[in-house]
């Protein structure tokens, strides 16, 4: 590794992309130099006209505080000294008032009334003695907030000192009332700018009047010159600030006004003071960018000459790794998923049992099978098939941890190792997290739908201590996850292993069913759902075993399927059904009869000829038979599926959706069928009641069935309250527990002369 770094960096073209690298690094490194010079130049001459202008501000509102100061103190030596109501006008007479253009005298009596003043006194508004009552300071200066003259539209700044009695009490004041414009009048625009900042600030941190270009503003609260009063020092310092009421950032200085109880705040606008900064860096960046440039052309040039000599080499050796690469990648991974594959899985599995060994540490196998994957291919198609085949995959590696494994071993089966995982809580726990994942709704080729998996475990060394029973137990609990309902997980057991065994026994003897009269149908009433009158009924398989007694179709039927003994057995369940029909209208009991058709049955090529024989056979009228297919076997092949839906429909026979809601197809899509009837499934009836989800769909499914003139029944009804809610929600029939179980011919015969006897 060493070596070949080394080589590297013998080879031109990189010494080229160095040597570029180096060079631009000097010249940016220099440029940047010169933007901080210029930068801190600029920044530094900011701050000296910052402070240059405070002092020059600072002199000028001095000397005129000074002037009120000494008109102040005039006034009240003379109001001391003579009559007070005449004192004014003597003075304005010998020239030592200031013009009254701009201030305005006032003297004022202990209760803060006007005794006589510059201005007509009716014009002059009653002072606030309270303040000057609390002062034993003759010469202490009090400034007012910004008081608004609404008869002249102008704003006016009160400075006043207390006027003592010969006992120390304060018997009145006097008051200089000056423009509040007038000290920030000196604004100047050629050295403040547009956006520059002239203030004075009281002692309480409020600003009595604020001036920035045109704009001036009087009394009230400024945060930033608040926090500037608050912070002040013997030591000028100019901080650079953003000012939130315009929104511009200045350099700004504050310091108190030397003998007075204000302060001065001057600010310069940081973008005005570096305009001609901004000029001065472009023109260096752009210099720079240029012979950047020029540097990158020359050596760009030398390089590319460089590298073309060595390209073709690369290349060949490139092409060489990656076919290397691929070989060794398709060896043991999957090419649609990208997990280890089985021959990759099977050396993983041999390493971990390996590594337990030595480690004495237990592991966890699972199998896992996607529920009705053949279904999904059928229906939607095989690139629909392998979309949904890595997006399961995707989802059960999100729901493991890193350090698990998980393959492909082809189709639709999935293995997993759980590495120093044996406890059966926390395959429990990584299990559900599985099968919540995957259950969640995918998107494929337009439709929405849901699947399930079934999961297998097995646990090393409780049940194997090599590849093959790991495996073959794993495989054994998956098949009996999905014999129990699908969408759960089992552990493997030695109960299961003898349940699969029992399944072996069940398919030899599922073969001699028929022949030896071991099958029985059971009949369920369907009824209305506005009077509870029976209106049809549907007939329903059920097995008797001479050895295990009555088997339940869940249990037999999946075999009958995977077997191909399916069709001898429907055809059986057809005329068996029809039969009994006929027999029952002849004696008075004209029902329509349901009969189920699997989905083995519906893609048989013999079919349509099955059901015209049984009809004719038994005499019955067509139009008395329902047939139910369920959603899913409908979306198999449109094309032929429609073909054989009108085959059975030329016959006179009725057609029912089972199931409807849990398939993959939408309500729109009823329209395109040619149906009779749809049945909602019980999975929606059974939580109804609660259930927002199952109440939306079941009121879609109904309103859809009306508009398009179905008749819409309700499956698995266990309960009234189920009962009058579907009732309300306008539901034609239904069938279920509640009313009526499945049960042999004879007593649903008993049943029905029971029923229209009521």
């Amino acid at each position: 590794m060493a070596r070949r770094a080394i080589y590297k960096l013998t080879e031109p073209v990189l010494q080229f992309a160095l040597l570029s690298v180096a060079l631009l690094l000097v010249l940016w490194a220099a440029t940047l130099n010169l933007v901080r010079v210029e930068t801190e130049g600029a920044e530094e001459i900011a701050r000296i006209s910052t402070l240059d202008l405070a002092e020059t501000y600072e002199a000028q509102m001095v000397r005129a505080l000074r002037d009120i100061e000494q008109t102040l103190n005039l006034v009240a030596y003379v109001s001391g000294q003579g009559d007070p109501e005449t004192i004014l006008s003597e003075l304005s007479a010998r020239g030592l008032l200031p013009p009254s253009a701009l201030f305005i005298i006032t003297v004022f009596a202990a209760d803060g009334s006007g005794l006589v003043s510059t201005r007509p006194l009716g014009t002059v508004p009653a002072l606030d003695m309270s303040v000057l009552q609390s002062t034993s300071d003759a010469e202490a200066l009090l400034v007012s907030q910004p008081r608004f003259d609404a008869d002249n539209q102008q704003w006016w700044l009160d400075f006043s000192i207390a006027l003592f009695a010969p006992d120390g009490t304060v018997n009145g004041a006097v008051t200089v009332s000056a423009d509040a414009e007038y000290f920030v009048s000196g604004y100047d625009a050629d050295q403040l700018g547009e956006h520059g900042l002239l203030a004075v600030i009281g002692n309480d941190g409020n600003f009595r009047v604020r001036r920035s270009g045109d704009d001036t503003s009087f009394s009230g609260t400024d945060t930033i010159l608040r926090e500037l009063a608050g912070a002040a020092s013997d030591m000028p310092t100019v901080s650079i600030l953003l000012h939130e009421y315009d929104g511009v950032e200045r350099y700004t200085h504050s310091r108190e006004v030397f003998g007075f109880p204000l302060r001065l705040a001057v600010g310069l606008s940081l973008a005005e003071q570096h305009a001609g900064l901004a000029a001065i860096i472009r023109s260096y960046l752009w210099r720079t960018v240029a012979v950047s440039l020029l540097i990158l052309l020359v050596t760009g040039t030398l390089g590319r000459m460089s590298s073309q000599l060595h390209h073709t080499r690369a290349r060949v050796l490139e092409e060489q790794l990656e076919h290397a690469r691929q070989v060794e990648y398709l060896a043991f991974h999957d090419s649609l998923t990208g997990l280890p594959n089985r021959s990759f899985f099977a050396k993983l599995l041999h390493q971990r049992i390996v590594d337990s060994r030595r480690s004495m540490k237990k592991f966890a196998v699972m199998f896992l099978d996607i529920d009705k994957f053949k279904i999904i291919n059928d229906t939607l198609g095989h690139d629909a098939g392998d979309q949904l085949l890595k997006e399961v995959a995707h989802r059960i590696r999100a729901a493991l941890r890193e350090s698990d494994v998980v393959a492909r071993m082809g189709g639709d089966e999935f293995t997993i190792i759980l590495p120093e995982t044996g406890e059966d809580e926390q395959l429990i726990e990584a299990s559900r997290r599985i099968l919540s994942l995957v259950r969640n709704s995918y998107l494929l080729a337009g439709q929405e739908l849901r699947i399930t998996v079934s999961i297998g475990i097995s646990v090393y060394p409780r049940d194997g201590e090599d590849e093959d029973s790991l495996m073959k137990r794993a495989d054994i609990a998956m098949y009996y996850a999905k014999g129990e309902g699908r969408n759960n997980f089992k552990f493997y057991t030695d109960e299961i292993n003898t349940d699969s065994l029992e399944r072996l026994t069940l398919e030899a003897s599922l073969r001699n069913a028929v022949e030896r009269n071991q099958l029985e149908l059971f009949y369920q009433a369907k009824r209305d759902l506005s009077n509870d009158c029976i209106t049809g009924m549907e007939a329903l398989l059920r097995w008797h075993h001479p050895d295990l007694g009555l088997i339940l179709p869940k249990q037999f039927i999946p075999i009958a399927e995977e077997t191909r003994l399916i069709i001898p057995i429907g055809r059986w369940v057809l005329e068996t059904a029809c039969r009994q029909s006929v027999e029952w209208r002849n004696k008075g009991i004209d029902l329509s009869m349901a009969v189920n058709l699997s989905a083995v049955q519906f893609r048989d090529d013999n079919l349509l000829r099955d059901i015209e024989e049984v009809l004719a056979k038994v005499g019955m009228d067509p139009r008395m038979l329902e047939l139910e297919i369920t959603e899913s076997m409908i979306m198999s092949d449109l094309t032929k599926t429609i073909g054989v839906m009108q085959g059975i429909k030329r016959l006179g026979v009725r057609i029912a959706i089972d199931d409807f809601g849990t398939g993959y197809s939408s309500l729109s899509a009823l329209k395109d069928f040619p149906i009779d009837t749809i049945k909602i499934d019980g999975s929606f009836i059974s939580d109804i009641v609660a259930n927002k989800d199952s109440q939306g769909l079941a009121a879609a499914i109904i309103a859809m069935g009306r508009t398009l003139g179905l008749n819409v029944i309700a499956e698995g009804v266990e309960s009234k309250d189920q009962m009058d809610y579907l009732k309300s929600g306008v539901c034609d029939e239904f069938q279920g527990f509640y009313l009526n179980k499945p049960m042999p011919s004879a007593e649903f015969e008993r049943m029905l002369r029971k029923d229209s006897a009521t």
